[in-house]
């Protein structure tokens, strides 16, 4: 069982609603980032591979089942997931989902496409039996409110597995990204200090397993509904 030490202390280190600590955006400005840079990033995809590839397998390497890409941009995770799944991705950028065809395409694999707000999934209650997730939290503009949304939507018995960026835990590294931290929000609405344990307490979801890499920028997160 995960222990929820280390996910008490980022709450603490991380109380103040998000809005009050970044601002806020809109929907409508997340869709206006990406639309700018959907071709930037899938033109560097390979650069994102490189740094958070091993975490991805590593995470997304055994789902099972039906399962929800959400946030799915240029479509990254899917070669992480194994074949046998019936691949589901939603994202609210409608290039980002060009791109995330092409990938699919590239990949020869299936997978079902839409356009959707994460923060209000348009399917059913238990509609999946794994959510996937990664670097997304950071983006929407209600991280509590998709998180819910991604347990809402996973059956009972199900997983949800996240791969999330933040702040470091190491001084001078976090030092140098809350430097970085208003332009990096402005520019492309990405709160690069985030707790993700912290933002995973607030929303409710029951962390099983938890464990950090790359100086504590990234975390990975397991959590099951209910």
């Amino acid at each position: 069982m995960f222990d929820s030490t280390n996910s008490t202390d980022s709450a603490e280190r991380s109380d103040r609603p998000i809005e009050e600590e970044y601002g806020s955006k809109s929907v409508a400005d997340v869709q206006a980032a990406y639309a700018k840079y959907a071709d930037w990033v899938d033109r560097f995809e390979w650069l994102d591979r490189l740094l958070t590839g091993r975490y991805r397998r590593r995470q997304f390497g055994d789902a099972t089942g039906r399962v929800l890409d959400v946030a799915c941009g240029t479509g990254t995770n899917f070669r992480y997931l194994p074949r046998s799944v019936d691949l589901v991705g939603i994202d609210v950028s409608p290039e980002m989902l060009t791109k995330a065809r092409e990938q699919l395409d590239r990949l020869a694999r299936d997978g079902t496409l839409h356009r959707m707000d994460a923060q209000a999934l348009e399917f059913d209650d238990d509609s999946f039996d794994t959510v996937v997730s990664s670097l997304s939290t950071c983006t929407f503009p209600d991280p509590i409110a998709a998180l819910r949304e991604m347990e809402r939507v996973c059956r009972p018995g199900g997983r949800i597995l996240l791969v999330e960026h933040g702040r470091s835990d190491v001084a001078p590294v976090a030092r140098y990204q809350e430097w970085r931290a208003a332009s990096k929000y402005e520019r492309a609405g990405c709160r690069a200090t985030q707790e993700p344990l912290a933002v995973v307490a607030r929303a409710g979801l029951s962390v099983v397993d938890a464990s950090t890499a790359r100086l504590g920028t990234i975390t990975m997160i397991e959590a099951h509904p209910g």
